[in-house]
């Protein structure tokens, strides 16, 4: 039970939901400034959502639970961006950027950055 709990609501839920605030914000930023930009704007606001989730919300209790919510975060990200973006959008100067690059090592590497920080200090290791 915790670890079906774990795999919709940790793993899933919560990906696709940060997915879809940074899709939403993107369709907002759209109409306000230069697409090739939108990425820049929305990548702080992105990290700090995802940290704020991941300090609230999702439970990162082993290095293990850190890897594989980063992998479902970036496998969600990856394919959601290819067929609402990419294949549903068509953008002219195309997509894949550094930008969105940073975008899925950070979907990747936050929880496993949340999983390290919480192991430190339950083991009692400096910062």
């Amino acid at each position: 039970m915790h670890q079906t709990r774990f795999y919709l609501r940790d793993c899933l839920a919560a990906g696709f939901g940060l997915w879809l605030f940074g899709y939403l914000l993107g369709m907002v930023f759209f109409f306000i400034m230069p697409a090739e930009m939108i990425g820049w704007f929305i990548t702080p606001i992105g990290l700090a959502v995802t940290g704020l989730v991941l300090w609230k919300w999702v439970h990162v209790g082993t290095l293990s639970d850190g890897v594989l919510i980063g992998l479902s975060w970036a496998a969600i990200a990856i394919v959601l961006d290819y067929l609402f973006i990419v294949r549903l959008l068509h953008p002219i100067d195309g997509y894949y950027k550094l930008d969105v690059y940073l975008y899925y090592a950070s979907a990747f590497l936050l929880p496993v950055i949340a999983a390290t920080v919480k192991r430190n200090e339950t083991m009692g290791l400096p910062d």
